[in-house]
């Protein structure tokens, strides 16, 4: 009798399968009712509700378009130039233009505010020689003229004093910061009235700094 014909399924059998089925044994079991945050992305932890809350504030403060991304720059220069004043009349060094800050400046500011300062007084002395001039009377415009020439030069004097004693307390006080501008900058504050300076005064007359 003839032998039994072999099956031709068990002949020609996918080879692949033979593999896939070792490899399928071997993956790891996993538990289908473990639940997972639908927001949280997948193989990292759950974000803090802290990280998550500054997230959603930091999109929410995102400008959305054009115009209101312009709103928001006029409020913020807004907001700057409302405490730049407060600081011009507090004194607060931390908000005050870039020509103001400094202990050099500070120094500077302190030094003219605590003395008199002739220049501080020529307007009001402008104004008296300026209506003397215009009198129709020649001994008074002879006066007023004699008037400014005395002014400009005790201005002149005094100012170079001035800055003569500041350039000098400046190096000894500060020896190793930039002092440049420093003397220029509190004699421009010197021909200010002392109500109408700002920052505004921090010291009295003769107070030293």
């Amino acid at each position: 009798m003839p032998p039994d014909p072999v099956p031709l399924g068990f002949v020609f059998r996918s080879r692949a399968k033979d593999e896939k089925a070792p490899a399928a044994d071997k993956a790891p079991l996993t538990d289908s009712k473990q639940t997972r945050d639908p927001q949280a992305p997948k193989g990292r932890p759950t974000p803090k509700r802290s990280e998550a809350q500054s997230q959603r504030r930091s999109v929410a403060q995102t400008p959305t378009s054009r115009k209101e991304a312009s709103k928001r720059q006029r409020d913020e220069r807004r907001a700057q130039l409302e405490k730049q004043r407060q600081a011009l009349a507090g004194g607060d060094e931390r908000y005050l233009p870039a020509r103001d800050k400094g202990p050099v400046r500070k120094f500077a500011r302190d030094t003219i505010d605590s003395r008199f300062n002739i220049a501080e007084f020529f307007l009001p002395m402008a104004v008296v020689i300026l209506v003397l001039s215009m009198v129709q009377v020649g001994a008074l415009q002879s006066i007023a003229l004699l008037l400014w020439l005395v002014v400009i030069v005790l201005i002149v004097l005094d100012s170079a004093l001035s800055g003569f004693r500041l350039k000098k307390r400046l190096a000894e006080r500060f020896p190793d910061q930039n002092r440049r501008g420093a003397v220029a900058y509190a004699l421009m504050r010197s021909l200010q009235m002392r109500r109408l300076r700002l920052p505004k005064p921090q010291v009295k007359r003769g107070e030293r700094p």
